[in-house]
């Protein structure tokens, strides 16, 4: 793989995960969000895929 031509998501964390369980916190750390509101740019890979349904009501898909 040549990796030039990788399609990225950019995703968006813009919900608070207080009071969320362990599981959430962690997948949320997974991705690399550190702070509210924060935008990341990930490689749309089935993984990154399977993170963000496990936290629709945090994390939301960015055009």
């Amino acid at each position: 793989m040549d990796g030039s031509n990788t399609s990225k998501i950019r995703l968006q964390y813009f919900r608070s995960m207080i009071c969320t369980p362990e599981k959430h916190k962690l997948v949320i750390k997974g991705l690399g969000f550190t702070r509210l509101n924060q935008i990341v740019e990930r490689e749309d890979t089935d993984s990154i895929r399977g993170m963000v349904k496990k936290v629709p009501h945090l994390v939301r898909v960015v055009e």
